[in-house]
Parts: structure tokens; C-alpha cells; sequence
């Protein structure tokens, strides 16, 4: 019987590792931080009006709504390096959140960083200069992304200048 608990024991726990493992971020039009049907929705109205650029949400989670994520956008203005953090406005669907432009003209990424347990999961999304996200261009990582990575995305998005 001993042994018998003990096998389960472990079956257990490597499934929660390999689970925390897989967590990540994903990204997308704003929306899809509001849940289906929420049409009437004071945030939905909100997120029109405040220059809501994309939304993050986190997968493969037990709890999506005790997920925490964090961003900044890292950017490059008239030749000057800049850092901000950024207010992520939460959004109806549990652990996604609206990201709302807050940066002004230049070369930006936005860092992002989620935490679901004890696995993190970054992301590092590229924007034009119109504004509008490059999702072929973001980079997601089983990890929060080093600031050598923000580093080369930023130069790459500003054709190797800086």
C-alpha cells in the first residue's frame, strides 16, 4: 500500500511541474480580455476610448485569476532610451488584461512578465510606429525576458540603430 501512495505521490507532483512548466503568455486584440457576452460592459465601452492596444492572457494555469502579470515598455525617443511602467487594466476574462498605449512616438516594445505559482512567463511585443502590435515579431519566453533580449528586440525593431 506504501508503495502504492508513493507512486501516486509522484505521478502527482511531476504533473504539476510539467503543468507549471507550460505556462505562458499569449496576446491579442484587446477583446479577448473580455469574456463573451459582456457586450454591455462599462470596460468594453472603456477599453474603445483608451487607446487599448492589445490584450495579454495567461495559459495553462490552474487559476488564471490569481495570475499576476506586469509590463513596461522599453523604448527608444529621439535617440534616448526610455523605461515605463505600464498600468494593465484588468479585463472580465480571469488573469487577461488590457494594455493601453501610454507611450508616446519612437521605437517601442512592451516587456511583459506573468507569474502563475512559481512558473514565470515573458513576452516581448514589438510595435510600429503607427501603434499597432507585431504579433509575428513577439517573442514569448518560459521565463521573464533579460534585459539583453528587451535590448536586441528594441535594435532590431529600429533596424540596428540606436
Amino acid at each position: 500500500m506504501e508503495m502504492v501512495r508513493r507512486t501516486f505521490l509522484l505521478i502527482v507532483t511531476l504533473g504539476l511541474t510539467v503543468q507549471a512548466a507550460d505556462f505562458s503568455l499569449t496576446i491579442g486584440n484587446a477583446a479577448a480580455a473580455i469574456a463573451p457576452g459582456d457586450t454591455g460592459n462599462t470596460l468594453i465601452k472603456k477599453a474603445d476610448k483608451m487607446a487599448a492596444v492589445m490584450a495579454v492572457r495567461p495559459e495553462n494555469c490552474a487559476d488564471p485569476a490569481k495570475v499576476q502579470i506586469t509590463g513596461t515598455a522599453e523604448g527608444i525617443v529621439d535617440g534616448m532610451r526610455r523605461t515605463m511602467a505600464l498600468k494593465l487594466i484588468a479585463g472580465t476574462v480571469p488573469g487577461a488584461y488590457i494594455v493601453q498605449r501610454e507611450w508616446q512616438q519612437g521605437t517601442w516594445v512592451v516587456n511583459l512578465t506573468g507569474v502563475c505559482g512559481a512558473a514565470k512567463a515573458g513576452a516581448i511585443v514589438p510595435f510600429s510606429p503607427e501603434g499597432n502590435y507585431l504579433r509575428e515579431s513577439a517573442q514569448f519566453y518560459p521565463r521573464a525576458a533579460t534585459a539583453a533580449e528587451i535590448e536586441a528586440s528594441l535594435k532590431t525593431l529600429a533596424g540596428g540603430k540606436k
